[in-house]
């Protein structure tokens, strides 16, 4: 057995609402008249002494919030961590390679140290190797360089700490650069533009129309690219692309996705974390996984080709080290129940048309069904919110028919870019739910599923991207509503999360005897959720038309042949991975129209 932990996550820990520090009251150590747990006098919270825990298991078991995890670490993490942020904090063991002219993909789950890596590796953060109370920092660099004394990250970091590296870093946090600075896209790509190459990528990923506007006045898959940009038009050693499809339709994740790899020709190292596996398979070169507990731990396995990468972690087992990280596979084969085809109609439409000073589009007839999941796909400005708009009776189509099972449809809406509230996710949630909340079936079917149980006493202001997508995805599904819309309620969720929302989504759906109208890009997670399909084609700006309801497979098959990629399935994990353009494996399936085998 190897060294044990104590972690208390603060944000979780309640003292005033557990009776007055329970975990100190309940401690064996404790009650014998030693200190193991004892109260923070400046947090307020609890701690735990490490040396005096016996592992009893009492006070994880019994806190009522999720807040403290003891945690025997593995034998072969026996060795202190590359960074420990304070007493009863996070731990992260070792780091990935970074390689010259290689993308190196790094896949884990939310909370686990990928972002805290590339802080380190960026030169943002310095690691204190275990002692967080370290305070002297040209000293622990030092102590970074001789730990990795024996390899070539040695030398990365000597050089890197004698800023004789270059590095270019796209955060995940897009929409913190609007604070820091509000002036116009082009000032700011041209301010940082290092390549001459501000007008040409701007250009290329289709930013024509708001380059003279406000970084304040974009949409979240604009100001993603204009912070990708920003990156890549600078000249460095290295660049770090912390979840870059967020927010990016699916023609744009295949044009950032070559952007990327492209910089390899500048014999930079590359390095992507990302959630969409598809995205993530075809960007990179080589896969390191990322795996732990979250909020407790994180290890970094040995670099893998990509293909066996993602598979092992779907599997959640890496047999070279013989470590199994997860208790369950994830598997793409569809679980959810399909749609009674002889649900009720909700809505039905006829040859609408909507114009607009610079914008026109027009849909032909369709109907949306009770207990449906109706997905939308289809590059960003061709009209998908302006249809929505039209359907739930907040726009006028200027022609055609809408007919509406009832006159006054309640509708639910996730805007795709939430803004958090001053409130606990438990009043978020109680104030959509009502009494529905402390139902059974809701605390398991949404509660569980979506791992908000151990969040409920937390502020939205102080929750990560992925939780706060997950927490405001549970409250429109709450209530009466007649019509669920969720926009890309996928961003920032890792994989795992993604596969328990899509079945809850689905399953809420048909509960509620609701339609639901979900809009991503995540063609996986489409895949999976959708009982049919609307495809958005035309000029992103100008016009768009509309194609469906489809069938699954004729949507999918549709989106990918306007794109000019094809799909395939891999053989072992069933996940779908994008096939290189002019291989024969592409060429074949184009010949046959098959751009997407189901």
């Amino acid at each position: 057995m190897g060294r044990r932990i104590a972690i208390i996550e603060e944000d979780k820990c309640h003292p005033e609402k557990c009776g007055n520090y329970l975990c100190i009251r309940l401690c064996p150590v404790n009650r014998e008249g030693e200190d193991c747990i004892s109260k923070n006098q400046l947090t307020k919270k609890a701690t735990i002494d490490e040396v005096t825990c016996t592992g009893c298991g009492i006070c994880p078991k019994r806190c009522p919030f999720g807040a403290i995890h003891i945690i025997n670490l593995p034998e072969k993490l026996d060795t202190l961590p590359i960074h420990r942020f304070g007493k009863n904090n996070f731990e992260l063991f070792n780091l990935p390679t970074v390689k010259k002219g290689s993308v190196v993909g790094i896949i884990g789950r939310n909370g686990i140290g990928k972002s805290t890596a590339f802080e380190i590796l960026s030169g943002n953060l310095i690691p204190n190797l275990g002692d967080f109370n370290a305070e002297d920092k040209e000293l622990l660099k030092e102590s970074t360089i001789t730990k990795y004394s024996n390899t070539q990250m040695g030398e990365y970091f000597r050089e890197l700490y004698s800023n004789n590296i270059k590095v270019s870093y796209k955060p995940q946090r897009i929409e913190l650069i609007s604070k820091i600075y509000d002036g116009k896209v082009i000032d700011l790509l041209k301010r940082v533009d290092e390549k001459n190459k501000a007008d040409e990528m701007i250009e290329f990923l289709d930013l024509e129309n708001v380059k003279n506007n406000k970084l304040s006045e974009l949409s979240g898959g604009e100001l993603q690219k204009v912070a990708i940009i920003a990156s890549v038009i600078k000249k460095a050693d290295i660049y770090f692309f912390d979840e870059p499809s967020s927010f990016l339709d699916i023609t744009s994740r295949i044009k950032v996705a070559r952007l990327i790899q492209s910089l390899k020709e500048e014999k930079a190292a590359v390095m992507v974390i990302e959630h969409d596996i598809a995205t993530l398979d075809y960007i990179s070169d080589e896969i390191q996984i990322l795996y732990g507990e979250r909020a407790c731990y994180g290890v970094m396995s040995i670099s893998k080709g990509v293909r066996n990468g993602i598979n092992d972690y779907l599997e959640g087992y890496l047999p070279e080290d013989n470590v199994r990280f997860r208790d369950y596979k994830i598997k793409f084969s569809r679980s959810i129940k399909e749609l009674n085809q002889d649900a009720e109609l909700l809505v039905s439409y006829k040859n609408l048309k909507k114009s607009f000073k610079n914008f026109s589009m027009e849909v032909k007839e369709g109907e949306i069904k009770k207990g449906e999941v109706l997905a939308i796909m289809g590059s960003n400005g061709l009209g998908k919110s302006t249809f929505l708009n039209m359907i739930s009776n907040r726009l006028k189509s200027d022609s055609g028919e809408i007919n509406l099972k009832k006159k006054d449809i309640n509708i639910s809406y996730k805007p795709q870019y939430p803004v958090p509230e001053d409130i606990t996710v438990e009043d978020y949630i109680k104030r959509h739910a009502g009494e529905e909340m402390k139902s059974g079936w809701y605390q398991q079917n949404i509660l569980e599923k979506l791992n908000l149980k151990s969040i409920l006493q937390n502020n939205l202001l102080h929750l990560s991207g992925g939780e706060l997508q997950k927490v405001y995805v549970a409250g429109c599904l709450s209530g009466e509503s007649d019509l669920i819309i969720l926009d890309e309620p996928s961003a920032f969720i890792d994989i795992e999360d993604r596969i328990h929302l899509a079945e809850v989504i689905k399953e809420f759906a048909q509960k509620k005897d609701a339609a639901c109208v979900v809009v991503d890009h995540d063609v996986q997670f489409v895949e999976y959720l959708a009982d049919k399909m609307l495809v958005f084609q035309g000029d992103p700006g100008k016009n768009g038309s509309v194609i469906g309801p489809t069938e699954r497979e004729e949507g999918m098959n549709l989106i990918l042949k306007s794109l000019k990629i094809t799909y395939r399935k891999d053989k072992d994990s069933n996940r779908a991975r994008i096939n290189k353009p002019d291989s024969q494996l592409d060429k074949e399936q184009k010949s046959k129209g098959k751009y997407y085998f189901i």
